[in-house]
């Protein structure tokens, strides 16, 4: 066994203290010497797999580690002095923390994504220098890197290190961290099963329904990667609703400010959790939580509870709230209900003149969105009696994004009454183009209307179908038509047109 106490005794001087320029010739020999044992090693566990569990042999695993340090090290290597940490003066030197090596191996495995490596080397950290200053971060870093293999093994591992590291090392700098950490990891495990990871979850997330009155500026960041009652409340997306929704019912009920963020959390996890209470939960948030964003998203999320008294309270909401923001939620959630009260909402308060006009266009919008021709017919019928040209223009857009209804001929209607403003007549040409409308009809449009803004209207609407009708429009123009910019405009859209007869009348024009 003389060549692995000779790898043995490599290493152990790699990781000691040492003068300065020692470093190079001890970190070159230690590499030379792993490189001559690793066939010798080969040979000894092929022939004898036994030895593979004596303790001996389960040290010379770290030594495969040793290719880590080797980037971490090549800088020392050159420059012994620089590299090495503490020293004063060339004549006074001053002794490297012997952690070194294994800290800045381990970071850079880490950086690699080479997880289990840098998770072996931050525990080999902790275990040959268990009283060092690194000793409790180290900790925290093997189980972030085993957290990260989202391996069931190497989770449980990990939160047996965060557990260790709370034990024995109260005072890490990284102890806050590891809290929203094992939270992760604890979530992680109860997804795959794992009994005593949910019961951990119940627990924490019940510490998040208690009476805090911490004043604003105590609170904890409200930041869901940084706190550990948040990462608990979302692990109960997990459990079933039956042990969630109690939880969620109290921390609901808070009112302190800084509940606020586990308040927003919890009004998303119950609308997932399809229950008889998820509408009576939601609705008392509506009505009664002091913040704002709890209460929009309440009434976000109400558009999945397809339900009378929850299409009442959309209603109610719609028409009493001064707050925009919430009006838009329930325009929203209405849209969503399948019954046809929230679209008869919907549709009166499209129509209703008293109503914010940018409340209104936005029922128009989700009312086209719909696909119905029922609806469709409402807002063609609603068109002709409005009288503000932004309603209108809403109206001509939405249509425009329908599917499943044929709205062109109306759209070109409205293009050729002289009685519109030229902007809705624009207006409707465009969406009649995005909307497919026979493009023999829109042809035939540019020799009937006189107005040079809806002529160069069309010549755009042309530019955007593919059709080769519509190149032969745009070559009919810029070769006839009498008004100079026009042309000027046709033969630019033919310019970004693939078609070769375009490439070759332009062609022609240069040549000229």
């Amino acid at each position: 066994m003389p060549t692995l106490q000779l790898i043995l005794a490599a290493a152990m001087t790699m990781q000691q203290s040492v003068a300065t320029p020692a470093v190079a010739p001890a970190l070159a020999r230690a590499q030379a010497a792993r490189a001559a044992a690793r066939p010798a090693l080969a040979a000894l566990t092929a022939t004898a797999p036994r030895l593979a569990t004596l303790p001996a042999l389960e040290g010379l695993a770290a030594l495969d580690r040793l290719a880590v340090l080797d980037a971490a090290d090549a800088a020392g290597a050159a420059n012994p002095v620089a590299a090495t940490a503490g020293v004063r003066s060339a004549d006074q030197p001053v002794a490297q923390d012997p952690t070194d090596s294994l800290w800045r191996a381990a970071r850079s495995a880490l950086n690699r994504g080479e997880y289990e490596s840098a998770a072996n080397l931050y525990g080999d950290l902790m275990r040959r220098y268990p009283n060092s200053a690194r000793a409790g971060d180290a900790l925290y870093w093997a189980a972030f890197a085993f957290y990260k293999t989202d391996d069931a093994a190497n989770l449980d591992r990990a939160r047996g290190l965060l557990v260790t590291q709370e034990r024995r090392y109260p005072k890490a700098g990284t102890l806050h961290d590891a809290n929203a950490l094992l939270a992760r990891i604890q979530t992680a495990l109860a997804k795959q099963g794992d009994q005593q990871a949910a019961m951990w979850l119940a627990q924490h997330a019940q510490q998040a329904r208690g009476g805090d009155t911490t004043p604003a500026h105590g609170c904890a960041s409200g930041d869901e990667e940084d706190d550990m009652r948040l990462q608990a409340l979302n692990g109960l997306l997990q459990m079933d609703a039956a042990n969630a929704v109690p939880i969620l019912r109290q921390v609901l009920a808070r009112r302190d400010t800084c509940s606020q963020p586990l308040r927003r959390k919890a009004v998303f996890i119950v609308s997932q959790k399809h229950t008889s209470e998820t509408e009576d939960i939601l609705l008392d948030v509506v009505q009664h939580d002091p913040d704002a964003e709890c209460r929009e998203q309440a009434v976000f999320w109400l558009s999945q509870v397809s339900t009378d008294r929850a299409v009442t309270m959309l209603d109610s909401i719609l028409l009493g709230t001064p707050d925009e923001a919430l009006r838009e939620k329930a325009i929203f959630a209405l849209s969503q209900q399948q019954a046809p009260r929230a679209r008869d909402i919907l549709r009166a308060y499209a129509e209703n003149p008293n109503a914010p006009a940018d409340a209104r266009e936005k029922a128009i919008f989700w009312l086209a969105q719909e696909h119905s021709r029922d609806n469709v017919a409402f807002l063609e019928a609603l068109y002709a009696k409005l009288t503000d040209p932004d309603l209108k223009g809403k109206i001509l857009f939405s249509l425009s994004q329908t599917g499943g209804t044929d709205t062109g001929p109306w759209l070109l209607e409205i293009a050729l009454n002289e009685h519109e403003p030229i902007e809705l007549r624009k207006k409707a040409l465009f969406s009649a183009g995005q909307r497919g409308a026979n493009l023999a009809q829109l042809t035939a449009l540019y020799d009937r209307v006189q107005n040079t803004e809806l002529k160069e209207q069309l010549i755009f609407v042309y530019a955007q179908r593919r059709e080769a009708a519509a190149v032969d429009k745009l070559l009919d123009i810029a070769k006839r038509e009498p008004d100079k910019e026009l042309r000027k405009k046709a033969i630019f859209w033919l310019g970004q047109s693939h078609d070769p007869r375009a490439a070759q009348f332009l062609l022609e024009i240069i040549n000229q």
